[in-house]
């Protein structure tokens, strides 16, 4: 993998650059679509390329191992395969989903014991394990075995936690090293960044991840219900820690107001499930603000959902239709608000990326946080 920084911008940490993988570039910043099973939910994969133009989408370790399970995929040829994706993948390393276990868990040096939430069955994750089974995934970007703390969390818990992450990617780097991939390709690894929202700590973290040398690093442990202020304030601490000539991803964050405050910070990769859930339930994030699709006043309003997207979704279909179908539970629903809501997240990074090369980014930023926010 290579990254090359293409611009920067004057008023702000802000970046844009191409990331070079065995299977396309992504060009930066970008958002990436969560594909938690293998599949963006309610979404084709051609609409993801052709619509709404993704460059790169994200697998689950912990879902994809319990389903369809390995053998599968390593029949299949790997995800790609498996899912007809043939642009870039990265998956996650499985530690927010031990985060999210908390109840049928045990957390040791070794690694993580669990029960499947399908049947019951238990099992272990290991740092060296994580790395074999996302081997055998063949995703283009990997990430390191970590744990996810809860917010809040003690101080002690939290140092002890960053601690043993930081001795478990010590044994996924090596794992790693001295394996290889099983489709021809090359994978690459991404430490993450923890330490909860203790700045000592997560200075401690970022210098330690920056000091492996890796192609790119991610900062974890954010997005977990702390205020967006604190947020900004670690991302901006690690931002300025973490080599500027690698990729910066930014996990699980976030809405459209913290992905442009946070590409001012200096992170370049961002994902999240908001757009996709929150259209199956009905809201929707436009160019001018967000709508929630369920409120009486878009039951006979005909005009189309935001036609300043100008994709087929968002000019051929009205708001009204598009409330008859949520309300109605219909399925079409979720599938025309899903591609509706990537289509915009796609576009606020575009956008961001072409005010950055215009040198206009951070007025343009300033308005826009503000404006896509509010309710319509």
């Amino acid at each position: 993998m290579e990254f090359k920084i293409k611009h920067t911008d004057k008023d702000s940490k802000a970046r844009t650059g191409i990331v070079k993988t065995a299977h396309g570039d992504i060009q930066t910043p970008i958002f990436m679509p969560v594909g938690t099973a293998g599949s963006v939910k309610a979404v084709h994969q051609r609409e993801l390329k052709d619509d709404i133009e993704a460059q790169i989408i994200l697998g689950n370790t912990y879902h994809l191992y319990l389903r369809p399970g390995l053998d599968i995929l390593q029949k299949a040829g790997g995800l790609h395969k498996f899912n007809g994706w043939d642009k870039p993948i990265l998956t996650d390393s499985g530690g927010y989903q031990v985060y999210s276990l908390s109840g049928t868990r045990k957390i040791k040096e070794e690694g993580v014991t669990f029960k499947s939430h399908i049947d019951g069955s238990k099992h272990i994750f290991s740092p060296e394990g994580v790395m074999d089974i996302q081997r055998k995934i063949g995703a283009d970007i990997m990430m390191a075995f970590d744990e996810c703390t809860p917010y809040p969390c003690d101080y002690e818990y939290a140092r002890k936690s960053m601690d043993m992450t930081h001795r478990w990617l010590d044994r996924c780097i090596t794992r790693f090293d001295e394996t290889e991939g099983h489709y021809g390709y090359e994978q690459t690894l991404f430490p993450i960044v923890q330490g909860s929202t203790y700045k000592d700590l997560r200075k401690q973290s970022a210098e330690v991840i920056a000091s492996k040398g890796r192609d790119g690093n991610a900062i974890g442990g954010l997005s977990v219900g702390e205020p967006a202020e604190m947020m900004y304030e670690m991302t901006e601490l690690v931002c300025d820690i973490l080599p500027s000539d690698k990729p910066r991803y930014l996990m699980g964050v976030g809405t459209p107001a913290n992905i442009l405050e946070c590409i001012a910070l200096g992170v370049d990769m961002f994902d999240c499930v908001m757009p996709t859930r929150n259209a199956r339930n009905g809201m929707l994030f436009t160019t001018e603000g967000i709508i929630n699709i369920r409120n009486k006043k878009w039951e006979d309003d005909l005009s189309p959902i935001d036609p300043a997207l100008g994709t087929y979704v968002d000019t051929f279909y009205s708001k009204a239709y598009l409330r008859h179908l949520i309300t109605s539970k219909e399925i079409l629903g979720a599938q025309i608000a899903s591609i509706h809501n990537l289509t915009f997240y796609l576009w606020l990074v575009e956008q961001a990326r072409e005010q950055i090369e215009q040198g206009t980014f951070y007025s343009w930023k300033e308005k826009m946080a503000r404006k896509l926010m509010e309710r319509l």
